[in-house]
């Protein structure tokens, strides 16, 4: 399919994108943004659009996808979560109070020394979801398969927690720590 064919039955279906987008978004003015946004996607897309599938449905997904994480940044953005009940149950293990900041200071040195000896296949990607990168974006700017990326970062964890067993609670096991990253 050439790229004009492509073009031209996309704007034919897209107008019955916009009855789809009113039903999700209910709003006139956010669902001409959603259809926009879709258009503009597959468009920008048309290189992974097979030929012989169903066109209308492949839109569909888009607009839907779209808009859920629309969705998902506007609901992160303004949740305003109250965890003050929580507080009470952070680091309370007498491990990690301290007084004078010093065990603290070793605490993150230990942790930077567990991260640098890592080696780079694994380093960089664990690094790159710690700072928030999804795994979609860190395969695209790494250039190697989204299940590659989980798999680093599933032995990096794994690695990071076997090398910091030292300050895993009292009780904890380095097994306990190899089932936790393997649920």
């Amino acid at each position: 399919m050439t790229s004009l064919e492509f073009t031209s039955q996309v704007q034919k279906i897209s107008l019955t994108l916009r009855p789809a987008a009113m039903n999700l978004t209910r709003d006139a003015d956010d669902a001409k943004d959603l259809v926009q946004e879709t258009l503009l996607k597959a468009l920008l897309n048309k290189d992974k659009f097979k030929a012989g599938t169903n066109l209308k449905a492949w839109l569909y997904t888009i607009m839907r996808n779209t808009f859920i994480n629309n969705y998902n940044k506007i609901t992160k953005r303004s949740s305003n979560i109250d965890s003050t009940e929580y507080f009470q149950y952070f680091n309370t293990d007498q491990n990690y109070i301290t007084h004078n900041g010093a065990t603290s200071d070793f605490v993150v040195r230990d942790i930077n020394e567990a991260i640098s000896s890592l080696g780079t296949d694994y380093r960089t990607p664990f690094m790159m979801y710690y700072i928030g990168y999804k795994y979609m974006e860190i395969a695209e700017k790494l250039q190697i398969p989204i299940g590659t990326v989980k798999n680093r970062i599933h032995i990096a964890r794994k690695d990071l927690k076997a090398a910091l067993q030292v300050y895993a609670p009292v009780g904890a096991s380095a097994a306990d720590a190899t089932e936790t990253v393997e649920d």
